[in-house]
């Protein structure tokens, strides 16, 4: 299977360097690229792509904007690149529906691992990041309204509830069944209940349901 890529960033050198890192890789191909976040729904919507790369800072229509579009009217995985010390847009970008984001000084070797993670339908943060996440979210408390699946939170099992709020605090699969004193494979089955049953597209959706929902407090 080859993974279809488009990458947009205003940057040409931050762009071309990084669809020239992809695009030899035997397995990825670099089907577009786009200067703005116009052009990059546009050509999601022409190249129908497995993956898109979009700098959260684009001008016409930045990459938040951009993802929101994205995200609604496709199944392709939205990957953030930013500057996380400095952007105050990571949680926004994720509420609107990315499925993680990199750091643009990110090595040439993890922007395709994460690239293949992210197909995969795995986690693209790392723990670490996950944390600093959530810590952002929690001291900013961003003013967005409770929009996640509150009323749903009674289809989970007292061990998937117990699951959710070990996502929402960052913890990776390894932490989560030492936690729960369980094997990795039962918190799989677990992580990809909750998912299932609140209707989330990945374990960084859990994190923001977990707080949006009050199952875990954001002062907390």
């Amino acid at each position: 299977m080859t993974i279809r890529v488009v990458v947009a960033d205003d940057q040409e050198l931050v762009r071309s360097g990084f669809a020239m890192i992809l695009q030899a890789q035997p397995d990825i191909e670099v089907v577009a690229e786009a200067g703005d976040g116009a052009e990059a729904v546009e050509a999601v919507r022409r190249h129908a792509p497995d993956v898109v790369l979009l700098d959260i800072r684009m001008p016409r229509v930045d990459g938040i904007k951009a993802a929101r579009t994205v995200c609604a009217e496709s199944d392709c995985k939205v990957v953030m690149l930013t500057t996380f010390d400095q952007d105050d847009y990571v949680y926004e970008a994720l509420h609107a529906g990315a499925s993680g984001f990199l750091l643009k000084d990110v090595r040439r070797d993890d922007l395709v691992h994460a690239v293949r993670v992210v197909v995969a339908g795995d986690s693209l943060l790392a723990p670490s990041v996950a944390r600093r996440l959530v810590a952002d979210f929690t001291r900013r408390a961003v003013a967005v309204p409770a929009t996640g699946p509150s009323e749903e939170l009674g289809a989970l099992t007292a061990r998937e509830r117990e699951t959710l709020v070990l996502l929402g605090r960052g913890l990776s699969n390894a932490e989560i069944a030492a936690e729960l004193v369980v094997s990795e494979h039962t918190v799989k089955t677990h992580v990809s209940n909750v998912l299932s049953k609140l209707g989330l597209r990945d374990r960084i959706q859990a994190v923001i349901c977990a707080y949006e929902t009050g199952l875990i407090a954001r002062g907390g």
